[in-house]
């Protein structure tokens, strides 16, 4: 991989405890210049937060330890650089309480594999 490729790679952390869903968008997302890392709770992803910083999280709402929402005001503090597609299947009361707390973009489920790289490319464009 050429430095030009290397400085084009992007990083992206997607917090989901679904097995498929997070296998889903590994596989939308593998090959497409990024790096797909993957945890299933809130802790484990301030864990991974403490060693490495993606350029874009793909946040789940519901998860066990809390609910992503109530998360993303602690990445904004934090991690004001990284980009937010908070991904739900909620009713969509949630994509006005996200966006309102600081995430860039919502992406309801189910939603195509068009749809996520249109979010993913508008974000790190």
């Amino acid at each position: 991989m050429t430095n030009a490729e290397l400085t084009n790679f992007k990083k992206i952390l997607v917090i989901e405890d679904e097995g498929e869903m997070c296998l889903l968008l590994n596989l939308l997302l593998d090959g497409k210049g990024m790096t797909v890392d993957h945890v299933k709770t809130l802790t484990k992803a301030k864990e991974f937060l403490e060693k490495e910083q993606p350029s874009l999280i793909l946040l789940d709402n519901r998860l066990p330890d809390g609910y992503g929402l109530d998360f993303i005001g602690f990445l904004k503090t934090n991690y004001p650089a990284i980009k937010i597609i908070m991904i739900s299947g909620m009713d969509l009361s949630a994509e006005d309480l996200a966006l309102e707390n600081g995430a860039d973009h919502f992406l309801p489920k189910p939603f195509t594999k068009a749809q996520l790289h249109e979010s993913i490319g508008h974000l790190l464009n």
